[in-house]
């Protein structure tokens, strides 16, 4: 009987849910030396499947400019599909908020980097990415749109 208390945290599948680069300069940008600009963004969101069942993803946008010039701009949603059982309510969102977006990251930032080597530019590395003050972030932000929203 106690087992059925115990809470249940299972990866059902690692997928990449979307995926897209695009070399726009090609082939010319492949002539320049200079170092590119790059500008990361990075969304994750959850959402319940079904009974005990949830997908967390996580959609980061990588652009790389020298100039005016696009040397690439890539985009990958990267999710998961996770079984979580007896898990207090009031857990959950920081389990989808922070649990499980650290299993999702890894990844993403590997797909990221084997996507822009196969574009012919040198890899690329995400930098470690810390969950927990997202969503601490999240949480804020929500708290102070709340009361906003009640006048």
């Amino acid at each position: 009987m106690a087992d059925e208390q115990q809470p249940v945290f299972n990866i059902e599948k690692l997928f990449v849910k979307d995926l897209s680069v695009e070399v726009p300069g090609a082939p010319a940008i492949y002539l320049e030396r200079e170092a590119p600009h790059m500008d990361v963004n990075m969304t994750s969101e959850s959402q319940a499947l079904g009974d005990d069942v949830y997908q967390s993803s996580i959609t980061v946008t990588v652009s790389a400019k020298i100039g005016d010039k696009t040397m690439f701009l890539v985009e990958c949603t990267q999710g998961g599909i996770f079984r979580i059982q007896n898990v207090p309510q009031d857990q959950m969102p920081m389990v989808l908020g922070i649990g499980c977006p650290n299993i999702v990251f890894p990844y993403l930032r590997e797909t990221i980097s084997d996507v822009v080597i196969r574009a012919g530019f040198p890899p690329l590395l995400l930098n470690p990415v810390n969950f927990e003050a997202m969503f601490l972030q999240q949480q804020a932000q929500q708290q102070q749109a709340a009361p906003a929203q009640t006048h």
